[in-house]
Protein backbone atom coordinates (compact mmCIF):
# COMPACT_ATOMS: atom_id res chain seq x y z
CA UNK A 1 0.00 0.00 0.00
CA UNK A 2 2.82 2.39 0.81
CA UNK A 3 4.50 1.62 -2.51
CA UNK A 4 1.30 2.42 -4.40
CA UNK A 5 0.95 5.68 -2.48
CA UNK A 6 4.47 6.80 -3.35
CA UNK A 7 4.20 5.65 -6.95
CA UNK A 8 1.15 7.91 -7.33
CA UNK A 9 2.97 10.85 -5.75
CA UNK A 10 5.98 10.44 -8.02
CA UNK A 11 3.80 9.93 -11.11
CA UNK A 12 1.78 13.08 -10.42
CA UNK A 13 4.81 15.40 -10.31
CA UNK A 14 7.57 16.09 -12.81
CA UNK A 15 9.96 16.28 -9.86
CA UNK A 16 8.62 15.46 -6.40
CA UNK A 17 11.65 16.80 -4.54
CA UNK A 18 14.28 19.43 -5.18
CA UNK A 19 16.79 18.61 -7.90
CA UNK A 20 19.67 19.83 -5.71
CA UNK A 21 21.29 17.62 -3.06
CA UNK A 22 20.17 17.77 0.54
CA UNK A 23 21.97 20.60 2.31
CA UNK A 24 22.93 18.46 5.29
CA UNK A 25 24.38 15.78 3.04
CA UNK A 26 26.61 18.38 1.42
CA UNK A 27 27.69 19.92 4.73
CA UNK A 28 28.41 16.60 6.45
CA UNK A 29 30.14 14.69 3.63
CA UNK A 30 31.91 17.12 1.29
CA UNK A 31 35.23 16.53 3.05
CA UNK A 32 35.02 12.74 2.85
CA UNK A 33 37.23 10.90 0.39
CA UNK A 34 35.03 9.33 -2.31
CA UNK A 35 34.45 5.59 -1.99
CA UNK A 36 31.39 3.36 -2.09
CA UNK A 37 28.10 4.93 -1.02
CA UNK A 38 24.68 3.45 -0.32
CA UNK A 39 21.63 5.75 -0.49
CA UNK A 40 18.66 4.10 1.23
CA UNK A 41 15.25 5.53 0.23
CA UNK A 42 16.95 7.38 -2.61
CA UNK A 43 13.76 8.58 -4.32
CA UNK A 44 14.54 10.22 -7.66
CA UNK A 45 18.26 10.02 -6.92
CA UNK A 46 19.21 13.64 -6.36
CA UNK A 47 21.65 12.80 -3.56
CA UNK A 48 23.00 9.72 -5.34
CA UNK A 49 23.69 11.79 -8.44
CA UNK A 50 25.50 14.47 -6.44
CA UNK A 51 27.74 11.86 -4.87
CA UNK A 52 28.40 10.13 -8.20
CA UNK A 53 29.37 13.44 -9.78
CA UNK A 54 31.94 13.85 -7.00
CA UNK A 55 33.53 10.49 -7.75
CA UNK A 56 31.62 8.13 -5.45
CA UNK A 57 30.52 4.68 -6.59
CA UNK A 58 26.86 4.78 -5.62
CA UNK A 59 24.05 2.31 -5.05
CA UNK A 60 20.59 3.85 -4.58
CA UNK A 61 17.64 1.85 -3.24
CA UNK A 62 13.94 2.74 -3.16
CA UNK A 63 10.72 0.73 -3.22
CA UNK A 64 8.98 3.03 -5.72
CA UNK A 65 9.57 1.69 -9.22
CA UNK A 66 8.37 5.04 -10.60
CA UNK A 67 11.05 6.89 -8.62
CA UNK A 68 13.74 4.38 -9.59
CA UNK A 69 12.85 4.66 -13.28
CA UNK A 70 13.11 8.43 -13.06
CA UNK A 71 16.39 8.21 -11.15
CA UNK A 72 17.88 5.98 -13.85
CA UNK A 73 16.71 8.34 -16.58
CA UNK A 74 18.20 11.40 -14.87
CA UNK A 75 21.50 9.63 -14.16
CA UNK A 76 21.76 8.52 -17.79
CA UNK A 77 21.05 12.07 -18.93
CA UNK A 78 23.91 13.30 -16.74
CA UNK A 79 26.20 10.44 -17.86
CA UNK A 80 26.48 9.07 -14.32
CA UNK A 81 26.88 5.35 -13.64
CA UNK A 82 24.74 4.60 -10.58
CA UNK A 83 23.33 1.24 -9.54
CA UNK A 84 19.66 1.93 -8.76
CA UNK A 85 17.79 -0.93 -7.10
CA UNK A 86 14.03 -1.18 -6.67
CA UNK A 87 13.47 -2.92 -3.34
CA UNK A 88 11.60 -2.57 -0.07
CA UNK A 89 14.12 -1.65 2.63
CA UNK A 90 12.46 -4.10 5.01
CA UNK A 91 13.51 -6.89 2.63
CA UNK A 92 16.72 -5.41 1.23
CA UNK A 93 19.95 -6.61 2.84
CA UNK A 94 22.98 -4.60 1.71
CA UNK A 95 26.43 -6.10 1.41
CA UNK A 96 27.97 -6.32 4.92
CA UNK A 97 31.10 -4.21 5.49
CA UNK A 98 30.78 -3.00 1.90
CA UNK A 99 30.31 0.78 2.01
CA UNK A 100 32.21 3.89 3.06
CA UNK A 101 29.06 5.98 3.37
CA UNK A 102 25.45 5.01 4.06
CA UNK A 103 22.65 7.58 3.82
CA UNK A 104 19.25 7.32 5.49
CA UNK A 105 17.58 10.62 4.60
CA UNK A 106 13.94 11.30 5.45
CA UNK A 107 12.97 7.67 5.77
CA UNK A 108 9.98 7.92 8.13
CA UNK A 109 8.98 4.45 9.29
CA UNK A 110 7.33 3.09 12.43
CA UNK A 111 9.97 2.60 15.11
CA UNK A 112 10.02 -1.20 14.90
CA UNK A 113 10.65 -1.06 11.13
CA UNK A 114 13.16 1.77 11.41
CA UNK A 115 15.30 -0.32 13.76
CA UNK A 116 15.54 -3.09 11.16
CA UNK A 117 16.77 -0.65 8.52
CA UNK A 118 19.23 1.01 10.91
CA UNK A 119 20.72 -2.31 11.97
CA UNK A 120 21.35 -3.27 8.35
CA UNK A 121 22.63 0.21 7.50
CA UNK A 122 25.19 0.03 10.30
CA UNK A 123 26.26 -3.48 9.27
CA UNK A 124 26.75 -2.29 5.68
CA UNK A 125 29.53 0.08 6.72
CA UNK A 126 33.11 -0.92 6.28
CA UNK A 127 35.84 0.07 8.71
CA UNK A 128 35.92 3.86 9.05
CA UNK A 129 32.64 4.22 7.17
CA UNK A 130 30.12 6.97 7.93
CA UNK A 131 26.38 6.72 8.52
CA UNK A 132 24.40 9.91 7.96
CA UNK A 133 20.76 9.99 9.02
CA UNK A 134 18.50 13.02 8.65
CA UNK A 135 14.75 13.03 9.15
CA UNK A 136 11.75 14.88 10.54
CA UNK A 137 12.20 15.39 14.27
CA UNK A 138 9.45 14.61 16.77
CA UNK A 139 9.16 18.30 17.72
CA UNK A 140 8.46 19.24 14.11
CA UNK A 141 4.77 18.38 14.62
CA UNK A 142 4.24 21.19 17.11
CA UNK A 143 7.10 23.60 16.48
CA UNK A 144 8.09 23.09 12.84
CA UNK A 145 6.42 22.76 9.47
CA UNK A 146 5.69 19.97 6.97
CA UNK A 147 6.49 16.29 7.31
CA UNK A 148 4.38 13.49 8.82
CA UNK A 149 2.02 14.18 11.71
CA UNK A 150 2.08 10.61 13.10
CA UNK A 151 4.48 10.65 16.09
CA UNK A 152 5.46 7.01 15.52
CA UNK A 153 7.01 8.02 12.19
CA UNK A 154 9.12 10.70 13.87
CA UNK A 155 12.09 10.54 16.22
CA UNK A 156 14.67 12.54 18.10
CA UNK A 157 18.46 12.37 17.74
CA UNK A 158 18.54 10.56 21.09
CA UNK A 159 16.11 7.93 19.76
CA UNK A 160 18.44 7.17 16.84
CA UNK A 161 21.52 6.99 19.05
CA UNK A 162 19.71 4.53 21.32
CA UNK A 163 18.56 2.43 18.37
CA UNK A 164 22.11 2.20 17.02
CA UNK A 165 22.89 0.56 20.35
CA UNK A 166 26.60 1.30 20.39
CA UNK A 167 27.23 -0.32 17.02
CA UNK A 168 28.85 2.90 15.79
CA UNK A 169 30.72 5.83 17.29
CA UNK A 170 28.33 8.79 17.24
CA UNK A 171 30.07 11.95 16.04
CA UNK A 172 27.04 14.25 15.95
CA UNK A 173 23.45 13.98 17.19
CA UNK A 174 21.44 17.16 17.15
CA UNK A 175 18.33 18.97 16.01
CA UNK A 176 18.83 21.17 12.97
CA UNK A 177 16.60 23.81 11.36
CA UNK A 178 15.73 23.80 7.67
CA UNK A 179 14.14 26.77 5.91
CA UNK A 180 11.01 25.94 3.92
CA UNK A 181 9.79 28.14 1.08
CA UNK A 182 6.69 30.23 1.91
CA UNK A 183 6.66 28.98 5.51
CA UNK A 184 6.69 31.31 8.51
CA UNK A 185 8.98 29.04 10.49
CA UNK A 186 11.64 26.44 9.69
CA UNK A 187 11.25 22.68 9.72
CA UNK A 188 12.98 20.81 12.54
CA UNK A 189 15.07 17.80 11.57
CA UNK A 190 17.03 15.22 13.54
CA UNK A 191 20.59 14.71 12.32
CA UNK A 192 22.88 11.88 13.38
CA UNK A 193 26.32 11.21 11.95
CA UNK A 194 28.16 8.12 13.16
CA UNK A 195 31.26 6.22 12.19
CA UNK A 196 32.21 2.58 12.25
CA UNK A 197 35.57 1.99 13.86
CA UNK A 198 37.76 -1.10 13.55
CA UNK A 199 35.85 -4.26 12.69
CA UNK A 200 35.89 -7.07 15.18
CA UNK A 201 38.07 -9.99 14.17
CA UNK A 202 37.75 -13.58 15.42
CA UNK A 203 40.30 -14.49 18.10
CA UNK A 204 43.42 -15.89 16.49
CA UNK A 205 43.25 -13.94 13.24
Amino acid sequence: MRREHWNRKYAEAESLWSTTPNRFLVAETFQLEPGRALDLACGEGRNARWLAARGWTVTGVDFSDVAIARARELAAREHLAIDFVCADLLDYEPEPDGFDLVLVLYLQLPAIERRVVLERAAAALGEGGTLLLVGHDLTNVTDGVGGPSDPDLLYTPADIVAELGGALEVEKAERVLRDVADAERPAIDALVRARRLGLERPVGE
